[in-house]
């Protein structure tokens, strides 16, 4: 009686490994070839314990209940809850610009050589210039905006 208890444990927690391999932890393979090691021992013993017939039994029996364990997992609609149901239709620094328009005039905080921060309005910002070089403190205004990205001149 015990043999087929632990026959039968060693295969239960063979097809449980596997199931929770597919299921909750996908591309692991630890948790799936241990399973598959269980199931292995289980088949192995009861061949050893039960002789052929019983241990041919023992492994068909097993492989239907893999399929049907994993057609069911499937089928059960259990991925439905752990699914990402939400999508994200924003993008990185979207409205990061608002209030921020050509000809709006600053001042750098930090030398553009040719991109540095220039104060803008209440809020600093990362600007470049037109190729050239300008120093902390000069007066500029904003000639061009595409992308988050602010083309600055100095104000003459």
């Amino acid at each position: 009686m015990i043999e087929w208890s632990i026959v039968l444990s060693l295969v239960a927690f063979g097809l449980l490994l596997l199931v929770a391999e597919i299921i909750f932890i996908p591309g692991t393979t630890l948790v799936g070839l241990l399973g598959f090691i269980f199931l292995a021992v289980g088949i192995s013993l009861s061949f050893n314990y039960f002789g052929s017939t019983t241990g041919w039994v023992t492994l068909c029996l097993s492989s239907l209940a893999s399929f049907a364990a994993l057609y069911s997992s499937f089928n059960s609609k259990l991925w439905k809850r752990f699914s990402l149901k939400s999508t994200n239709h924003t993008k990185v620094n979207e409205g990061m610009l608002d209030g921020i328009e050509v000809g709006q005039l600053g001042t750098t905080v930090s030398a553009l050589r040719p991109i540095g921060k220039a104060e803008l309005g209440l809020h600093q910002f990362e600007v470049k210039t037109q190729g050239e070089y300008l120093d902390s403190g000069t007066k500029i205004k904003i000639v061009k905006i595409e992308l988050n990205q602010i083309t600055v001149a100095p104000t003459t």
